[in-house]
C-alpha cells in the first residue's frame, strides 16, 4: 500500500519547516478537519512515509492514525467519510479509487463508509447551489467506481436535491432541468419524486419546447400517456406546430404507431381549427397499412363534424375495414347532422340506433338523446324535441343540464314562454340544477315573445339570488291565471331553499340589450353594468348598441359608438360595420354608408352577403346618378367576392342608372354625337353602358339587359 499512501500524502500539503517543528500528535474525534495550526503539532518522531520530498509532508488527517492502521480499509473509509463531510469530494473519490484499484469492491467500500457523514457533505453542496458539481464530480465519479450513488443519499440529501431541482426549474431553463433529470435518471434516482412530472411538462409547453418535453417523457415507463398529455397541452395553447413536432418525435421514440397518440393529435387538430391536417394524418396512417381503431375514427369524425359528407365517408370506411361502431360514432354523426341542419338524416340515424338498441347491440345514452333534441331545437321544432324527451324518460335515461337547456331553447326559439317555464319546473322536480344557459334561454323566450318587461323582472329576480319558487312565480305572474300560477308555484314548495345559481354572462346582457328596443339610455346602462361586473362587451354587444342608437334617430351617436369601440381596443367586425351601414341607409345617409363600406375594405374586413344586400336595397331611395353607379360597383364587388348575384337588384340598378343618364344627358350633349346611330332611344342607353364599362378597371364584366341576357365586354 506504499504507492497509495504516497498519492494521498501529496494530496494535502503543509510546509516542510512547519512539519519539522511539529509537536506530538493528538487524536481528534470530531468530524471537521483540523486547522493548519493544529496540523503543525504532528509528532516528528513518527517514521515518515515513502514520499520524501523536502517541500511536502503528509496530510494532517493521514498523520492522525498510526502507521500500522493505514493498511486497514476501515481507516481509509473513515478518512474518506470525513473528507466527504467537509466537502472535499475530489480527495474522497481519490481514496475510493485507490481502494477499488487495490482490489476492494465498490459496494464493500460503501459498506465501510459513514453514510451519514457523506450524505451531510452532499447536502451542504446542494444547499450551496452546487448541483452541477454534485452531478459532474460526485455522481459521475461514483459510477466510474461501480458505486451506486443513491446509497449515499439519505433523506436529508434527497430533500436537498429536490429543492435544488425545483430551484433550477423555477429559473425557466428547460434544457437545463431536462438534462438534470436525464442525468439523475441515469443514476437511478426516483426523478418522479424529485419534481412533479406535470410541472416540467407545463414548463416545456409554456416555453414551446416539444423536443425537450418528449425527451423528458421518455424517462418514464408510462411514456405514451405523457406524450398524449404533451400533445394535448400544446393543443390547448393553440400551438399546433409544436404539437406536431412532439407527435413526430413520439413516433421515433415509440417505434410503432400508437392509437392513443394518433387520437390525441387528431383531437388537437380540431382544437386548433385545422381539420385538413387531421385528414392528412389519417391518410398517412392508412398508407402505413395500419387500421385505426374505433376511437381514432371517432376523433376524426368529430374534428370534421362540420363536413357532413366527410363524416359519412369515414363512417362508411369504418364499415369497409370492419371497425366496430360504438354509440359515440352515432352521436358524432348526429352532431354533424345538427351542424348541417339536416333534420331528416338525423332522424334516420336516430331510428337506426333505436333498432340496434332493440337488438341489444348498442345502448342509447344521454348524449344521443341530448344531441337529437338539439337537432330539433335548432330547427325550431319544439314538439319533436319534447317527444325525444319522452323516449329518453321511457328508456330510464336521466336528462342532464344540457338536455334541459336544449329543450328550453327549443321552446324559447318559438317564443313559448309558458312551455319553457313548464320545462324549468320539471327540471327542478327532477333535481336538476339550472345553469346560466338555461336562464339565458328563458330570457330569450321572453324577448322572442316581445315580453321585454318580463325579461327584465326575471333578470333582476335571478340576479338577486332568489329561490326557485321566486323564479317560477315571477315567470308565471303575467300570463297565467291565478289558479294555474298558484299550482305551478306550489309544486316548488319542496325546493324553496334552492338558490338560483345564476351568474350573468355577456350573452345574458346581449339578450337584455335586444329587449331595450330603441331605449338607448337603458341599453347604455346595461353596458356600464356589464363592465362593473367585470364582463367585457363583445362585438354583438356593440352592434346591438349601435343599432339601438340608430333606431332612436341618432346616427352621429351610432358612429361615435363605432369609433369608441375601436379606441377601446376592439376591432369592429363585419356584423358591426353592417349594422352601422344599416343605420346610415335607414336614415338616407348614403354617403356615410359608402364611406363605412370603404373603411371595411381598408381594414381588410370582408363584407358578407348581408352587407351587400343592405347597400343594394337602398337603391330606390336615392336618385343621384353617382350613388347608383356606386351601387353598381358594390354589385360587381359582390360578384367578385363569390356571392351569387341577384339579377333583380341588377335590373333595378340599371333602370335607375339609365334614368339618371337620361336626366343628366342635357349636360353632356355632343359627347356621343359622332357615335350615335338610328337605333332609337335605346342607342343612348347602350352607348352610356359601354362608356361606363370601358372606364372600369375590371377586365371582364357582364350586365344583364332586356331579359337579363349576358353581354360580355373585354
Amino acid at each position: 500500500m506504499g504507492d497509495p499512501l504516497s498519492i494521498l500524502a501529496s494530496s494535502t500539503v503543509v510546509p516542510a519547516a512547519a512539519a519539522a517543528a511539529a509537536s506530538p500528535r493528538r487524536r481528534h474525534h470530531h468530524h471537521h478537519f483540523p486547522s493548519s495550526s493544529s496540523a503543525a503539532t504532528t509528532n516528528t518522531t513518527k517514521p515518515k512515509p515513502k514520499h520524501t520530498s523536502k517541500s511536502f509532508t503528509t496530510s494532517p488527517l493521514l498523520s492522525n492514525v498510526r502507521g500500522d492502521n493505514r493498511e486497514n480499509p476501515r481507516y481509509y473509509a473513515e478518512l474518506a467519510s470525513k473528507l466527504a463531510e467537509d466537502g472535499r469530494f475530489e480527495d474522497f473519490l481519490m481514496i475510493a479509487e485507490i481502494m477499488v484499484v487495490s482490489g476492494l469492491k465498490g459496494r464493500e467500500f460503501v459498506s465501510l463508509l459513514n453514510a451519514k457523514a457523506v450524505s451531510s457533505g452532499i447536502t451542504r453542496m446542494l444547499d450551496d447551489g452546487k448541483v452541477k458539481s454534485v452531478v459532474e464530480l460526485i455522481l459521475s465519479g461514483f459510477m466510474k467506481l461501480a458505486i451506486d450513488p443513491i446509497q449515499l443519499f439519505d433523506g436529508a440529501a434527497i430533500e436537498a436535491l429536490k429543492r435544488e431541482c425545483y430551484r433550477v426549474m423555477k429559473l425557466g431553463e428547460v434544457e437545463q432541468i431536462v438534462s438534470l433529470m436525464d442525468t439523475l435518471h441515469g443514476f437511478h434516482f426516483p426523478i418522479r419524486e424529485l419534481v412533479e412530472p406535470s410541472d416540467i411538462i407545463k414548463l416545456c409547453i409554456s416555453k414551446r419546447n416539444p423536443t425537450a418535453a418528449i425527451r423528458y417523457a421518455c424517462m418514464f415507463p408510462h411514456v405514451q400517456i405523457l406524450i398524449c398529455t404533451i400533445i394535448l397541452g400544446f393543443g390547448k395553447k393553440g400551438d399546433l406546430v409544436s404539437a406536431l413536432i412532439a407527435f413526430e418525435a413520439s413516433k421515433q421514440s415509440l417505434g410503432c404507431p400508437n392509437m392513443h397518440v394518433y387520437r390525441t393529435i387528431i383531437d388537437v387538430c380540431g382544437l386548433c381549427g385545422n381539420y385538413l391536417k387531421s385528414r392528412i394524418i389519417y391518410e398517412e396512417l392508412l398508407a402505413c397499412k395500419v387500421i385505426p381503431n374505433t376511437h381514432v375514427f371517432n376523433s376524426l369524425m368529430n374534428v370534421n363534424a362540420s363536413d357532413l359528407n366527410y363524416a359519412l365517408n369515414i363512417y362508411k370506411k369504418m364499415q369497409e375495414l370492419d371497425v366496430t361502431h360504438d354509440i359515440a360514432s352515432y352521436n358524432i354523426l348526429l352532431k354533424s347532422c345538427c351542424l348541417a341542419a339536416n333534420v331528416d338524416l338525423a332522424q334516420d340515424i336516430y331510428r337506426e340506433v333505436q333498432c340496434l338498441e332493440s337488438k341489444g347491440t348498442l345502448k342509447l345514452d344521454v348524449f344521443t338523446y341530448s344531441t337529437m333534441i338539439k337537432v330539433f331545437a335548432d330547427a325550431k321544432m319544439w314538439k319533436p324535441a319534447l317527444e325525444i324527451k319522452e323516449d329518453m324518460l321511457s328508456a330510464g335515461v336521466t336528462p342532464n343540464t344540457v338536455t334541459w337547456s336544449s329543450l328550453i331553447s327549443a321552446c324559447a326559439s318559438a317564443g313559448l314562454v309558458e312551455q319553457a317555464l313548464k320545462l324549468l319546473d320539471e327540471m327542478l322536480q327532477d333535481g336538476g340544477k339550472p345553469n346560466t344557459q338555461c336562464f339565458n334561454n328563458l330570457l330569450h323566450a321572453c324577448v322572442e315573445a316581445c315580453q321585454y318587461d318580463r325579461a327584465f323582472r326575471l333578470f333582476q329576480s335571478w340576479k338577486g339570488g332568489n329561490t326557485a319558487k321566486d323564479v317560477v312565480s315571477e315567470l308565471t305572474s303575467q300570463t297565467c291565471n291565478a289558479s294555474r300560477s298558484f299550482a305551478l308555484a306550489s309544486s316548488c314548495q319542496s325546493r324553496l331553499t334552492m338558490k338560483v345559481p345564476f351568474r350573468p354572462t355577456t350573452s345574458t346582457y346581449n339578450i337584455l340589450l335586444k329587449a331595450c328596443g330603441s331605449d338607448y339610455y337603458r341599453a347604455k346602462h346595461l353596458m356600464d353594468e356589464m363592465k362593473t361586473l367585470g364582463l367585457s362587451p363583445n362585438h354583438i354587444s356593440w352592434s346591438i348598441l349601435i343599432d339601438i342608437c340608430g333606431s332612436s334617430g341618432n346616427v352621429e351617436g351610432a358612429m361615435k359608438i363605432l369609433r369608441s369601440m375601436r379606441e377601446g381596443g376592439i376591432q369592429p367586425d363585419v356584423v358591426t360595420y353592417t349594422t352601422a351601414i344599416k343605420v346610415c341607409v335607414e336614415h338616407k345617409d348614403m354617403k356615410l354608408a359608402f364611406s363605412l363600406f370603404a373603411e371595411m375594405k381598408k381594414y381588410q374586413i370582408r363584407p358578407n352577403l348581408v352587407t351587400y344586400n343592405t347597400l343594394l336595397r337602398a337603391r330606390r331611395r336615392y336618385g343621384s346618378l353617382q350613388e347608383v353607379q356606386k351601387c353598381l360597383a358594390v354589385y360587381q364587388d359582390m360578384r367578385k367576392a363569390g356571392y351569387k348575384p341577384n339579377d333583380y337588384y341588377l335590373k333595378q340598378l340599371i333602370e335607375e342608372w339609365c334614368e339618371g343618364v337620361i336626366q343628366d344627358s342635357s349636360h353632356n350633349e355632343g359627347r356621343f354625337t359622332s357615335r350615335r346611330t338610328d337605333f332609337g332611344p335605346h342607342s343612348l342607353l347602350l352607348e352610356k353602358v359601354a362608356e361606363h364599362l370601358q372606364e372600369s378597371n375590371v377586365e371582364r364584366l357582364s350586365i344583364d339587359l332586356q331579359g337579363l341576357t349576358k353581354v360580355y365586354l373585354l
